[in-house]
Parts: C-alpha cells; sequence; structure tokens
C-alpha cells in the first residue's frame, strides 16, 4: 500500500478510519536508558505519519489529542504506537509533527542528491547511510577520500540545489520491466504491493519508500562535515542539510559570540589566542607539579623529623595528583610503623586516597575506607589506590582507622 504520506509528503493533516486498537507494549531509551512502554497499537485504512523505513526514522505527531510515539511497517499496514486508546471505528484527526518531518525530508531527499554524485562524479557507490538526530552519514565504498574531493563534491551539491530541480515520485507496480532503470540496494523481503521511484531530474532515479521534497531548492544548502574510516574498509562521510545547517550555524555563533567575551578580542584571533593560553597553561601546569613534588618531598621529611613516629599520619592535598602521592611515599620509604592515608582533589568532592603501611592493616582497611569515600580501588601489600566521588567522609574515614587501632590496643 502507498499511504497518503507517501503520495503528499505535504500533508500535515488527514481524517482517517480506526481500523483496530489493541494494548501492546514499547520498548524504547529514555536518558539513554531502556524502558518498557504500556500503548496501544492503533491501525488506521491511511496515514499521514510515515512509518520507518529506507534509512529514514518514523513519524511523530497526534490521533485526535492522543500522541503517537513510533509508526512502523507491518506488510502492507502502518501501525501507529500511540499512548491512550483510539476507539475502533472513529474518524480521528490525524496531526503530523512537521518539524520532524520537514527534517527527514531534507536530510533524506540530501542524501539522494549526494549519494548520486559520488557515484557518477567521483565513482563512490554508497552502501549504506544513517539518518541522526544531529548530523547524517552515508557510507562509500572506497576506502580513500580527500578532502578536496569533499569540497567540490559539497559544491556540486549546491549547484544542483541552486538549480532548483525537480524532485518526482512516480509508482510503478512490481514486476513493470522501468524499475529496472532505478537504483536500489533491494527491496525488504516482506515489501508487497507497488513500488515507488524517485527521480531527481537529469541527476538520479531511485527506488525508496521514504518522504521526499518537491524540488531541490527545498533543501536550502548541503554542508558536508567530516568523513572517517568505517567498517570494513569503508569510509563513512558526514553531512547536513536545511535546517540543520541553519541551527549549527546559530550554534557555532553563539559559542563565538561567548568566546570573543571570553577572550576579549575579535573572533578572527581567536585560534592564536586560544594557542598562547594552552601554552601559557602547560608551563604553569609543569612549574605546580615541580612545587607539588617539593612540598611532597616537604611534608615526608617533616614527618622522618617526629619522634617518635605516629602510627596515623593523614594528609590531603587538594591541588596534588598521583604524582604528589606517589613521591610522598617514595621519600618516606618503608614505612610499616605508620598507617599514612593520603588523599589529594576537591575536600568536598571527588579526587584519589592511597593508603599505606603495614601489609595486614593495608589488606584489613583497605576496601572499608575505599567504601567509606564511594570509591573503586584495589591493594596490594603495602599499598591501596582508589579513585573516589565523596572526600567530604575523611573525617569518617579516620575515625573507623582510629576505632579499629583501638580495638587492637594501639594508642593514636
Amino acid at each position: 500500500m502507498v499511504f497518503a504520506c507517501q503520495r503528499d509528503s505535504f500533508l500535515k493533516e488527514f481524517k482517517s478510519t480506526v481500523l483496530s486498537c489493541t494494548p501492546s507494549e514499547l520498548e524504547t531509551t529514555v536518558n539513554g536508558k531502556k524502558e518498557i512502554v504500556k500503548g496501544y497499537e492503533v491501525i488506521l485504512d491511511d496515514t499521514i505519519l510515515f512509518p520507518e523505513g529506507g534509512g529514514q526514522p518514523c513519524d511523530q505527531g497526534l490521533l485526535g489529542d492522543v500522541e503517537v510515539i513510533q509508526v512502523t511497517r507491518r506488510g502492507t499496514q502502518a501501525v501507529h504506537f500511540a499512548v491512550q486508546p483510539v476507539p475502533e471505528g472513529s474518524v480521528v484527526d490525524q496531526h503530523l509533527d512537521w518539524n520532524r518531518r520537514l527534517d527527514h525530508m531534507q536530510q533524506h531527499s540530501g542524501q539522494h542528491l549526494i549519494s548520486a554524485l559520488g557515484e557518477t562524479v567521483f565513482k563512490y557507490p554508497t552502501t549504506s547511510w544513517w539518518l541522526g538526530t544531529d548530523t547524517s552519514y552515508i557510507e562509500l565504498d572506497t576506502s580513500s577520500l580527500t578532502q578536496s574531493e569533499v569540497d567540490e563534491w559539497e559544491k556540486l551539491a549546491n549547484e544542483k540545489i541552486r538549480a532548483a530541480l525537480p524532485v518526482a515520485v512516480t509508482v510503478y507496480e512490481r514486476d513493470d520491466p522501468s524499475l529496472s532503470e532505478a537504483h536500489t540496494r533491494g527491496l525488504p523481503d516482506d515489501h508487497v504491493g507497488p513500488v515507488r521511484v524517485i527521480t531527481i531530474e537529469g541527476v538520479d532515479t531511485n527506488m525508496c519508500c521514504g518522504t521526499h521534497v518537491n524540488n531541490l531548492s527545498q533543501l536550502q544548502v548541503i554542508k558536508m562535515l567530516h568523513f572517517e574510516k568505517g567498517k570494513k574498509n569503508k569510509i563513512n562521510l558526514h553531512f547536513l542539510v536545511g535546517n540543520r545547517v541553519l541551527n549549527q550555524m546559530a550554534t557555532l555563533m553563539k559559542r563565538e559570540s561567548s568566546l570573543t567575551t571570553l577572550l576579549k578580542n575579535s573572533p578572527n584571533v581567536h585560534v592564536e589566542l586560544v594557542d598562547k593560553l594552552q601554552k601559557s597553561l602547560k608551563v604553569t601546569n609543569k612549574k605546580l607539579a615541580t612545587v607539588l613534588k617539593e612540598l611532597a618531598v616537604y611534608e615526608a621529611q617533616k614527618l622522618l623529623s617526629l619522634s617518635p613516629r605516629p602510627k596515623l599520619y593523614v594528609l590531603h592535598k587538594n591541588e596534588g595528583d598521583a604524582d604528589y602521592m606517589r613521591v610522598f611515599i617514595n621519600e618516606v620509604g618503608d614505612q610499616k610503623e605508620t598507617l599514612f592515608l593520603i588523599t589529594v582533589g576537591d575536600e568536598k568532592g571527588a579526587g584519589q586516597m592511597t593508603m599505606y603501611g603495614d601489609p595486614e592493616l593495608i589488606a584489613e582497611l583497605g576496601h572499608k575506607i575505599c567504601e567509606i569515600l564511594d570509591g573503586k580501588g584495589a591493594g596490594k601489600g603495602q599499598k591501596f589506590q582508589a579513585k573516589v566521588s565523596n572526600l567530604a567522609k575523611r573525617n569518617e574515614a579516620v575515625k573507623l582507622i582510629k576505632k579499629h587501632f583501638e580495638s587492637c590496643g594501639i594508642a593514636v
């Protein structure tokens, strides 16, 4: 079946009859976590909500005032997953999420144009493509690509857009010999009924079930982003089309404005100023590392001068790092009479810890102290090391060590 959304991709509202509505569940991802959503599978006599296919995600919208969050194709039917039931036999008003549809049409039609030019001009066939939420890419059957080719590719694509070439949809029966002239990577195994062919005048003829613009001018502009090595010795070429280019431009302008405020200079010297700051920061960090090592040596010498030596020595340095703790322990040497608890980082937040001393004490207390400080780590012999996320509990950790010493009859 050719749906209303495929007959006219610019329909935003449509009336249809509800053929069935059955309870169902949908596995979806919310904030990066998989969740099971309860809802209803609704089948209509026709739809303007495109079911996913051809590399294009599904549409979203409303059936009356009921939200549709997914549409899939099942044979000749489009199955709408609605969050509430819709009465069977009723006539409902479909309302399309137009911004989502327009975005998908621009990316999809843009992909057809990019892939066609890649194959005819540069001899790089497209083997697959991905329409992402932020950017899209095509997978090219080549192991090499140059920036000069990409620049020329982008130029040619935008010339076709400025030429406002028509984009036409023709529907054929599956056994029509005219289909032999259309490009395709193959129809789905469960495809039945008529076949749609998308033609960009003078550029490409391609079988496709997706929704498309009527004219290349509706793409507005294409911007090639970057390319990278993909799977099986292929190349992925990333791109933006239409409103995504404008949105990206707005984001970049906002970022440039913020940098101009921070750097207190014009945008044309941003790179130069950031380069200077990075070099200055590198020098400063090197000096800080030297000072911290000297402080670690000083702290160790101060401890070694104590008589008698303490049974417990607690040391914290906000600006310290793993090297600071390592230098301190190296300077202290092979100590077993003192148990050291050394921490570095945000005194009320995340950081690192090292316990150092008698192996029996380390085995007994290491994991317990690590757990108090909300960390993960491991110990061996005289040392236990961990990354921790709650240094605000250091006093609680010290109390546990002192309590252990008291239970062993050791005065701290």
